[in-house]
């Protein structure tokens, strides 16, 4: 018998997400983290428990229910990251953009 938590979530995947998730979780070219949330989720609608589930893709079961609940509520687009808080990159002002510089680093005055 399975260990951990019974729960009552439990998820339907259309055939065409099913297949899309095996691709995710097949492919080598996607993130690892991808194809790991696309395990997850395949898993759940299996019948595995949230336990066994992160016990079986090595996360937490905190991490492991936060991703099949964004696949709840966002289907297959809440398995992709969203970007990241930090510094955005502002552009150059257009002044500083194309003033030569001498060789050794500094600019011409």
């Amino acid at each position: 018998m399975a260990r951990g938590h019974r729960t009552s979530l439990t998820i339907r995947l259309t055939p065409a997400e099913r297949q899309t998730l095996l691709a995710w979780q097949r492919t080598t070219t996607l993130s690892a983290g991808l194809a790991r949330r696309a395990r997850m989720i395949l898993l759940l609608a299996d019948g595995v428990t949230i336990t066994a589930i992160a016990a079986t893709v090595g996360l937490s079961r905190r991490h492991t229910s936060k991703w099949i609940q964004r696949f709840v509520q966002e289907r297959l687009e809440g398995l992709e990251e969203k970007p990241r808080r930090g510094r955005r990159i502002a552009p150059l002002p257009p002044s500083l953009r194309e003033q030569p510089t001498n060789l050794d680093g500094g600019y011409l005055p």
